[in-house]
């Protein structure tokens, strides 16, 4: 089991990420577009980064939503690789049998 610090750390940058998304892409329009002058672009760039940096989407760590474990995590099952195992030898997980050979 991961710490409740870490784990309560992504849940705040996750919640950050879904306030700031409207905001942060509308900005983000603004600067990549090359039809505006430099100073409106500049100006939208300094607001851009005047927001938290919690609140950009790529801080946000996948973590396992069992164990809360951030590495050998399966995007599909939104799982740790340890996890899943544990899942499956009890018959947790349709379809998954251990194998044998």
């Amino acid at each position: 089991m991961a710490k409740k610090s870490a784990i309560e750390r992504n849940n705040k940058r996750k919640r950050m990420v879904k306030k700031f998304a409207a905001k942060r892409a509308e900005l983000k329009g603004i600067a990549r577009n090359r039809d505006l002058p430099i100073e409106e672009r500049m100006a939208a760039q300094l607001k851009l980064s005047a927001l938290p940096r919690n609140s950009a989407e790529i801080r946000v760590r996948n973590r396992c939503e069992v164990t809360g474990r951030p590495r050998g995590y399966y995007r599909k099952l939104k799982m740790s690789r340890i996890a899943l195992r544990a899942l499956s030898n009890q018959g947790m997980v349709p379809g998954m049998v251990k194998s044998s050979w």
